[in-house]
C-alpha cells in the first residue's frame, strides 16, 4: 500500500504537536492585585502524548489515525520534586475513564510535558471503577500521599439504574511519584467522601484528613461543609469522628456544597486554604475557589475568610464539559514564597494563577468577611468608601 498518506499526516501531526509543546506562557496584568492569570491553559487534552494516541505502525495503521482518543486534562494535584513542577492530572479518555499521569515543567507556567507512562494504580480486592482529583501531601513521616476520590458502582442500587455511584477516598503513597503503594481505602462514618485531603502533619501523634462527608454520590444532603478528623494509624485509615471546619451557608457561593482543595500551606499567621464552593444558578451548579485561614496550633478552627469568591471561571474558562467551573486540589510555594495555583476550568483543561505567601495571607486578613444580608453588604462598602474620602 502506497504510504503517502501516512508519511503526510505523521511529519505534520508530530510538527505540530512539538510546535504547541513549545508554546511560552505570559502573565495577564491583574487588576485585583491578589494574583495573576496567564494567557494560555497550561495542559489540555493536546498536550497528551502521541505514543498514547496513535499506532505508528504503517501496516496496522495506513491512515494514521487516532487509535485512542482522549477528553480532557483537568483537577490535577501539584507537588515540586528535584527542582520540577509537577501536576498529577486527572486524564478522561473518550471512553470516558479517568486516570492519572504526570506532566512536567521547568518553571511551572508553560511547556509541560507528560511523563512516559500514566500511573498505573494498584487495586484493592474492590476494584475502582474510575479514579480522579488526586490531592498530594508530602508528610513528615517521609512519603508523598495521594488521597483521590475512587468511584464504584452503587451494589445497593434498584435493578436497572446503571447511573448510581459511592465515592470513598482511596490513598496511594510513593518516593518518587514512580512506585506507588495502596493503602486500604479511608473508612468514615459520614456517608461518601468525595473530597478528602490528608494534613502534612502528624496532630496528637494521628494522622489528620479534611473530609467532605454527603449523603450521596453528587447531592451532600445533610452533610455540613469541610470537615477534619483524625485517625489512629495511615495503614489502617479510619476517622470515627468528624467536626466541620467550614459550613455551607446559605445564600453564599457555598450554598449547595465546598470542599477543600490542596492541602494547606503553613505560614506566620495560620494555615492558607484553597477550597471550592458550589451554588445553584438558573444554568445550573456554580463552581468557584475561595480561601480562609485556621489557626496554627488547631488547624481545624476558622480564623479568617474573606467573602466571596477568589478565582470564578472567565470568558473561555466558562466552557467546557461541564460550564461554569473552577476547580482546583494543586498548589505549590516556591522557596521564595511564590505560591503556582493550579485550577482547572470547565471540567476541560488546567491554568494557572501565581500570587505570593503575602499577598495571600494579607488578602484573606484584611479583606472583609460575608455578613450573609445585603444590606451589611451595602454597610462594608461604605465603610470603605468613608475610609477613602478621609484620606
Amino acid at each position: 500500500m502506497d504510504q503517502t498518506i501516512f508519511k503526510e499526516r505523521r511529519a505534520r501531526i508530530f510538527k505540530a504537536h512539538q510546535e504547541f509543546l513549545s508554546k511560552s506562557n505570559t502573565a495577564v496584568f491583574s487588576t485585583n492585585g491578589i494574583y495573576e492569570r496567564y494567557e494560555q491553559p497550561i495542559l489540555t487534552r493536546d498536550h497528551i502524548p502521541l505514543e498514547w494516541r496513535f499506532d505508528f505502525n504503517s501496516d496496522t495503521n495506513p491512515f494514521f489515525m487516532e487509535r485512542i482518543g482522549y477528553n480532557a486534562t483537568f483537577n490535577s494535584g501539584a507537588i515540586k520534586l528535584n527542582g520540577k513542577y509537577l501536576l498529577v492530572a486527572r486524564v478522561e479518555g473518550n471512553d470516558r475513564k479517568s486516570f492519572f499521569a504526570i506532566a512536567e515543567s521547568d518553571n511551572g507556567i508553560d511547556n509541560f510535558r507528560f511523563w512516559k507512562r500514566p500511573i498505573s494504580i494498584p487495586q484493592t480486592d474492590n476494584w475502582d471503577t474510575n479514579v480522579y482529583d488526586m490531592r498530594l501531601t508530602q508528610h513528615d513521616d517521609g512519603w508523598i500521599y495521594g488521597v483521590f476520590c475512587t468511584e464504584r458502582k452503587d451494589t445497593s442500587a434498584p435493578e436497572g439504574d446503571t447511573s448510581t455511584a459511592k465515592a470513598e477516598a482511596g490513598i496511594v503513597r510513593s518516593k518518587d511519584l514512580k512506585s506507588w503503594e495502596r493503602l486500604p481505602d479511608l473508612i468514615s462514618t459520614t456517608g461518601q467522601q468525595r473530597n478528602v485531603v490528608l494534613f502534612p502533619h502528624l496532630i496528637e501523634g494521628k494522622y489528620a484528613f479534611f473530609t467532605r462527608p454527603q449523603d450521596g454520590f453528587i447531592d451532600t444532603g445533610k452533610g455540613g461543609g469541610v470537615g477534619f478528623g483524625l485517625s489512629e494509624t495511615i495503614e489502617n485509615p479510619e476517622v470515627k469522628e468528624e467536626i466541620i471546619v467550614d459550613a455551607k451557608t446559605y445564600h453564599t457561593i457555598y450554598e449547595v456544597k465546598n470542599g477543600l482543595g490542596p492541602a494547606p500551606f503553613r505560614t506566620d499567621k495560620g494555615w492558607l486554604h484553597l477550597a471550592h464552593g458550589v451554588r445553584n444558578t438558573a444554568a445550573g451548579l456554580r463552581y468557584t475557589l475561595y480561601m480562609f485561614m485556621t489557626d496554627l496550633d488547631k488547624p481545624w478552627r476558622v480564623t479568617h475568610k474573606p467573602h466571596g469568591h477568589l478565582i470564578a471561571p472567565l470568558k473561555e474558562e466558562r466552557i467546557g464539559d461541564v460550564s461554569n467551573v473552577v476547580f482546583s486540589n494543586g498548589w505549590i510555594q516556591d522557596e521564595d514564597g511564590k505560591v503556582f495555583i493550579y485550577y482547572a476550568s470547565s471540567d476541560t483543561r488546567m491554568h494557572v494563577a501565581t500570587s505570593s505567601i503575602d499577598r495571600l495571607v494579607d488578602y484573606c486578613i484584611n479583606s472583609p468577611q460575608d455578613n450573609l444580608y445585603s444590606h451589611l453588604s451595602v454597610e462594608t462598602i461604605n465603610k470603605l468608601i468613608d475610609k477613602n474620602e478621609s484620606l
